[in-house]
Order: structure tokens, then sequence, then C-alpha cells
């Protein structure tokens, strides 16, 4: 079983090397009114914000390139998981009880799937999205239910028209996509 360090580092990773390749932070994405800083602002900016809530936020980054920003939060975020007593510490979350960890892991593990492919495609790059990579979203989608169409967290559903086989298409469109 993977730890929520090790689950967290390679979607982390992933997200990374889009973030690295992009070069024009200021193109659209497909969520509705956001450029690529937008994507990384809000990234960053909702993790930060949980992480406050657990008095874990110190050293958070403030300002600059949204690059920079992005590698300088994810490395804070991987310290943090790789503390045993940080990651398994619990808490009743929106979805239950679970773990800094499981949620850093899980629940935001999962946004950076999905604002992977939103930055990748604000690019023209291929967010190389893969079976696991789906099937972790479309789970999380299970378990979320209805929660995950709240204010700031996934747009309403998109109807994926009758005859589209596509896996990827079918499970962005639950978080609001058009693939």
């Amino acid at each position: 079983m993977e730890t929520a360090l090790q689950v967290w580092r390679s979607r982390a990773d992933l997200f990374s090397s889009v973030a690295a390749r992009t070069s024009d932070w200021n193109a659209a994405t497909p969520c509705t009114e956001w450029t690529a800083r937008d994507v990384v602002d809000h990234v960053v900016s909702t993790q930060r914000e949980f992480l406050d809530q657990h008095g874990l936020a110190d050293g958070m980054p403030d300002g600059g390139d949204p690059g920079e920003i992005w590698r300088s939060h994810e490395r804070l975020v991987s310290g943090l998981l790789a503390d045993p007593a940080i990651a398994g510490r619990a808490f009743d979350g929106y979805f239950g009880p679970d773990t800094v960890g499981g949620t850093l892991a899980g629940f935001y593990g999962v946004d950076l799937i999905v604002h992977r492919w939103d930055l990748a495609v604000s690019q023209g790059l291929d967010a190389e999205l893969t079976g696991s990579d789906l099937e972790a979203v479309d789970a999380a989608m299970d378990v979320f239910g209805r929660q995950a169409y709240a204010p700031g967290l996934f747009g309403p559903p998109v109807l994926v028209p009758d005859g589209v086989v596509d896996r990827c298409s079918r499970v962005l469109a639950r978080t609001g996509r058009r693939a």
C-alpha cells in the first residue's frame, strides 16, 4: 500500500512536469475565466487554506512566478507528508473522518490530476492522463457525490454525447470539463 507521501509525490510530480513546460501563464484554460496562472494560484491557495486550518501553513510562498510558487509549495507539502505524525494526524473532514495525509493525497491529489489537464490544455500539451489517473478521478467523484458541485469545487457535470466512449472525456465531464 502506498503512503500518502508516495501518492502525493506521484501526482505532484506530474503536475510539476506540466508546470515546468508552461510558457504562457496568461493562456486561457478550460476553467471558465481562468488563466494558467489562476490554475496554479487555485491549487496552491486551496491547499494553503487546508494547511492553515491545521496549523501547517508556515513558510508558504507568496507572489512571484507561478512555477516557482508551485515548486516551493510542493517541497513544503512533501516535507510535511514525510513526517508520519503530520501525515497521520486525524480530523473530521468535509467527506468524513480522514488524516492530513489522506486529504492531501486524496482530495487535493485528485485536484492535481484534473488541474494538470487544465494546465496542459492551456499550453497545447498532452496531460498524459493514465488509466490510473482516470480511475482516481472517477472514484473520487463517486465518493464526493453531490458535494463535488458545491461552490468553489467542481463545475456542474457536462453532458457527453451518445456514442462517445472515450473514458477521458466521460470522466472529465463529471468534473465539468469538455475533453
